[in-house]
């Protein structure tokens, strides 16, 4: 790994500080738009409608009352194709979201660790030692 010269490790917290709020920005606006979701899924030739919420809870079904003179079995199986459309519908929504916003919080650099502290007492020790403190 490469580090910042001791001379600029103020410049690349400031840079890291920046980027790392400019992600969580990016992530509380996908949080929002998430929670705006709405898959929609229909089957039974369009009689039955369904809308489901990002994580795939129902929030509507209408069925035409035409659909209603389907036998009980075909019915709900067509409500049931609605609902799983209408999740695929949201499900895919909210990939596309969460890939979008992998981009910008795949950008933070790595953390630094216990790597990093080690290697600046040793260059505080070589100069310290060389008189260069």
């Amino acid at each position: 790994m490469s580090w910042p010269a001791p001379d600029q490790d103020q410049e690349y917290l400031e840079q890291v500080l920046q980027q790392t709020r400019d992600a969580m920005r990016h992530l509380r606006e996908a949080k929002r738009v998430i929670g705006e979701i709405e898959g929609k899924g229909e089957a039974a030739d369009g009689m039955i409608l369904a809308t489901t919420d990002a994580g795939g809870s129902i929030r509507r079904i209408d069925i035409n009352p035409r659909a209603l003179r389907l036998d009980t079995t075909t019915l709900s199986r067509e409500v049931i194709r609605a609902i799983q459309a209408a999740q695929e519908a949201s499900a895919r929504q909210a990939k596309e979201i969460v890939d979008g916003v992998a981009g910008h919080v795949g950008l933070l650099p790595e953390p630094l660790d216990e790597t990093f502290v080690q290697h600046r007492i040793e260059a505080a020790a070589r100069d310290l030692y060389s008189g260069g403190l």
